[in-house]
């Protein structure tokens, strides 16, 4: 070894802009995900182009000239800028993504089409040539030992960091609670990279018999006509009305299709020759036959429902009741076909559909309990949970109810085929069997997800949507099947064969540059276990890389459970040791769940947050244990409450670690369902540490005693990572890892403020992260009126509020931060001055005209046309752009006159702020932020020094020392 503690690449530089950039490339069309995503689904998984550029950075090296002098025929290493250069390439981005994308931005902006401006394939995409992974390997060597480092990943989940890791011929340790993700990770990281190419033959083989014996099985209970194939089966959940006792279909629309020229809907039927019908009857219409408006008209809304019979409301809990009761049942609503030429069409349901339908219920009646004793079909009772509770609320009670009991009865048929066939792949392939069996179950895995009671109609796109499109199991009032067990089991067959494949192939193409290269000898080490307690040596793992669960946002037990059930009785017979529980472990698992502490009443937030921090505590603490004293821990972490970076760096303060640097890629991909419109981070944030020094922490610190190297901080990443594009509420979060870093330097570090029995108590790290809030604040308020401008407090909230989160609704928690921030202002009182309107765990930024006030209240603040004066300028600013807009130029310019606010300097700064804060973006020509027109309007008519936008410029006021980017 070099040097007793080397310093890596990370610990210098990370090209967050390029991996910014391909990160989201990688996630831009659910169509081109690599293929560690289709093999099973998982949640909240990390981009594999910023996985390897983590998992590389923290065992390369930092360039020097001795590495240079050390390999001088390797022009890969002569300069520091072709190092960096050959990082990228090693992980796969060949071309120059930054002009890429702003051409991208460009042509999205201006409608104009160009050509593809990326040169180069996708990172994941790109496998790198032997000579590169010697080199590698020989760097790594040299800088680490005689052997090749070990990467572990104690939370590894959907085994993105393992499976880059591997890719590149390093040992790796892969470990997870949870038996879905431990399988996951046997399949779509061991398997593939240990023998995925040899498996493959056999895999098609023996699926293509699975699926057969299956389909041959349940072919009667899917009828098609002689010119038509049933494509789908569109299903509405129904109850009783209350007061006729008649079936009413909970539609929420419809539509089946709304393509201009092409429409469909349904019509529904209440009588017949004006005799009532106990159940509706439907019609599909097409083209000028539908109405639009009555297409448009649902029956259920809100959780309430509008009975078609007398017209009157259905209440929720009414409509839950019966539910819960078992009388909700499920109508047949239409028919998705597929002619021979291969047209897409609608029709309504036969009486044929309705006999095979009835048929098949039968026929699962007959076999359930039978299932049930073999171990065929789950009988478990869905637990109480923060995500089942909504199911539960709908009568979903055992895993079986989330399933029509057709579609129970085609996944029970696939589970009984696959015991019956384990036994012939045992005696024809032998030692591989069990892999290619392991392969084979996650065709159910699949099938799950695309068939149950909560997968739904696409009407936009056209086809059916999977389970698991959001991160809940949110209850549906219509849902979807699959035409038949052939089309369902095929299908899954051909992606679970193109997922393990593909994963397989770039894995075997990686380090072979021809033919005649000997494969790279890859291990891989997959348990199935408590992150705090590994199986691994002390001191043996040079990077321990890990993206831990995030605080609250997914639970991931709970939804894996609905995998779980079945998978023990597919899976579990093939890796018992991942399927050993009834359920999967929630007791262990590092969330913070308040669910499990409900019995404790109010307190169960707060319990919540301490279990999820001493879990975190545990891991970290198990992670120095296992990591060399000279090794390298990077955790990634994206969260957007300040709750949970407060627990996550007490974890890793207490564990014994320091920051080192921290580094903000955006990684998620901007069409996220899971993103759009809420306002979240889209930034993951790499914390690089270090094991703490045993001659650390001498005590006696204090946070005003390192208050200015927190501000600093602060300051300096702002200004450093703006300038990599990381903006709004990524940018808030990009200063704590500094903050933390400071934090960590000095620990122990005691607050300024005893505890409750005047104790001194060490610092929380939220309290030091106030003070990186007040340091963003302070540049971003610069940056938006110029640095000269001074606002009020209240103005200077809703200013940041936009800036920040670029939307009107945020979270409750980040606002109170940021009020706090900007000058001590109360949620409340902003609420009362009505800035705002607070909802449930949100908070949204009102419009001028939802501010006006009348009659007793025309004195407080907010709108007020007939005002003498403004208490802030935002209510100044607001009284005249709803002039503006009632009243038109005249009515505004008076009032603008009357009050002097032409030349006044705090209304100037605050129309200036809202030019550059508001989102300026219009959707088919509608504006997203109407105030972002009117505030168009009145700067061109009354403020021509204003620039519409003049951030740039404004970033120019800046002392140089603060746009110093530290590169």
């Amino acid at each position: 070894m070099t040097t007793t503690r080397p310093r890596v690449l990370i610990e210098d530089w990370l090209p967050i802009e390029e991996l910014g950039i391909e990160s989201r490339r990688e996630n831009a069309a659910k169509s081109a995900l690599p293929p560690v995503n289709f093999l099973h689904i998982w949640w909240a998984r990390r981009p594999l182009v910023a996985s390897a550029a983590v998992v590389l950075g923290g065992l390369l090296p930092a360039w020097s000239q001795e590495l240079a002098d050390t390999f001088p025929t390797a022009k890969e290493v002569r300069t520091e800028r072709s190092y960096r250069a050959w990082l990228l390439h090693l992980i796969g981005v060949w071309g120059d993504p930054i002009p890429a994308r702003r051409a991208y931005d460009i042509a999205k902006a201006t409608g104009v089409r160009v050509p593809n401006p990326y040169t180069y394939k996708q990172a994941f995409r790109n496998s790198v040539a032997r000579a590169d992974i010697d080199l590698l390997h020989a760097i790594l060597m040299r800088t680490w030992g005689n052997e090749l480092p070990i990467v572990a990943d104690p939370t590894a989940g959907g085994g993105a960091i393992p499976w880059v890791a591997s890719r590149l011929g390093l040992p790796v340790f892969a470990n997870d609670l949870n038996g879905v993700a431990a399988s996951v990770l046997h399949v779509g990281v061991k398997v593939s990279a240990e023998r995925g190419i040899d498996l493959l033959p056999h895999t098609e083989t023996w699926g293509k018999i699975l699926v057969n014996r299956v389909a041959e099985r349940l072919e009667k209970y899917f009828p098609s006509g002689e010119d038509e194939q049933v494509a789908t089966f569109l299903f509405a959940n129904a109850v009783p009305c209350p007061r006729t006792g008649r079936i009413v279909p909970l539609l929420t629309d419809k539509w089946l299709r709304k393509t201009r020229g092409s429409e469909a809907a349904v019509r529904l039927v209440t009588e017949n020759d004006g005799v009532p019908l106990e159940a509706p009857m439907f019609e599909v219409v097409h083209g000028r036959q539908v109405d639009k408006a009555d297409a448009s008209m649902g029956i259920a809304k809100g959780g309430k429902a509008t009975s078609p019979y007398d017209h009157l409301v259905i209440d929720s809990d009414y409509i839950k009741k019966v539910a819960q009761e078992g009388g909700m049942t499920q109508v047949l609503y239409a028919v998705v076909t597929r002619t021979k030429d291969g047209a897409r069409s609608f029709r309504a349901p036969t009486q044929n559909d309705l006999d095979a339908i009835a048929a098949a219920e039968m026929e699962f009646d007959e076999l359930k309990d039978r299932w049930a004793a073999d171990g065929i079909l789950p009988t478990e009772d869905v637990p109480v949970g923060s995500k089942t509770r909504e199911p539960m609320n709908f009568g979903l009670s055992k895993w079986t109810d989330f399933f029509t009991k057709r579609q129970a009865l085609t996944h029970g048929a696939f589970v009984e085929e696959f015991v019956r066939l384990m036994p012939e792949i045992r005696d024809s392939i032998g030692d591989e069997a069990d892999d290619v069996l392991a392969v084979l179950a996650f065709i159910a895995s699949k099938a799950l997800n695309r068939n149950a009671r909560l997968s739904t109609w696409d009407l936009s796109g056209q086809r059916m949507r999977s389970v698991f499109d959001s991160h809940n199991y949110a209850f549906k009032w219509t849902f979807a099947e699959f035409g038949s067990a052939r089309q369902l089991f095929e299908w899954c067959l051909a992606n679970t064969l193109r997922a393990f494949g593909w994963l397989s192939e770039l894995l075997d193409d990686t380090g072979r540059t021809t033919a005649a290269d000997d494969p790279i000898l890859r291990t891989v080490t997959v348990t199935k276990g408590s992150a705090a307690s590994l199986d691994l040596a002390p001191n043996s793992v040079a990077h321990v890389c890990m993206d831990p669960p995030y605080y609250d946002n997914v639970q991931y037990a709970e939804l894996a459970d609905f995998f779980y059930v079945w998978e023990k009785r597919t899976l579990g017979r093939v890796m018992p040791m991942h399927f050993s529980d009834d359920l999967t472990d929630k007791e262990n698992e590092a969330v913070a769940n308040p669910e499990r502490f409900a019995a404790t009443g109010k307190r169960k937030n707060e319990l919540a947050t301490l279990d999820y921090e001493s879990k975190m505590t545990a891991i970290f603490g198990e992670a120095r244990r296992v990591l060399r004293d000279d090794g390298v821990l990077s955790v990634m972490f994206t969260h957007k409450r300040a709750e949970a970076w407060d627990t996550l760096g007490m974890g890793l303060l207490q564990a014994g670690f320091t920051i080192e640097t921290s580094w903000p890629v955006n990684t998620e991909s901007e069409n996220s369902i899971h993103q759009k419109n809420l306002n979240s981070a889209a930034s993951t944030i790499m914390l690089v540490c270090r094991k703490r020094a045993a001659h650390a922490g001498v005590g006696g610190v204090y946070l005003e005693d390192i208050e200015s190297e927190i501000r600093a901080a602060a300051r300096d990443a702002v200004t450093r990572f703006q300038h990599d594009g990381i903006d709004g509420v990524d940018l808030l979060l990009s200063t704590y890892g500094p903050t933390l870093s400071v934090i960590s330097r000095h620990w122990p570090v005691f607050s300024s403020t005893p505890d409750a029995y005047g104790r001194e108590r060490l610092l929380r790290p939220e309290e030091a992260l106030d003070l990186a809030r007040e340091e963003v604040v302070t540049l971003r308020r610069a940056r938006l009126v110029g640095k000269a401008a001074t606002v009020d407090d209240v103005t200077d909230f809703v200013l940041m509020a936009w800036d920040i989160f670029g939307a009107r609704e945020f979270p409750f928690d980040t606002a109170r931060l940021l009020a706090l921030a900007v000058g001590g202002i109360e949620i409340a009182d902003l609420d009362r001055w009505k800035v705002i309107k607070t909802g449930k765990g949100t908070v949204s930024l009102l419009a001028p005209a939802d501010r006006l006030r009348r009659g007793a209240d025309s004195a407080l603040p907010g709108v007020r046309p007939n005002a003498d004066s403004f208490d802030s300028a935002i209510d100044a600013v607001d009284t005249a752009l709803y002039l503006l807009a009632e009243d038109g130029a005249p009515g505004a310019k008076q009032f603008l006159d009357r009050h002097g606010f032409r030349t006044d300097a705090a209304f100037i700064a605050t129309v200036r702020g809202l030019v550059n804060s508001i989102p300026r973006t219009t959707i088919r020509g509608e504006w997203v932020v109407p105030e972002a027109e009117l505030i168009d309007r009145m700067v061109t008519l009354w403020f021509p020094d204003i620039v519409l936008s003049e951030i740039d410029e404004l970033a120019a006021q800046h002392e140089p020392e603060q746009l110093d980017l530290g590169i």
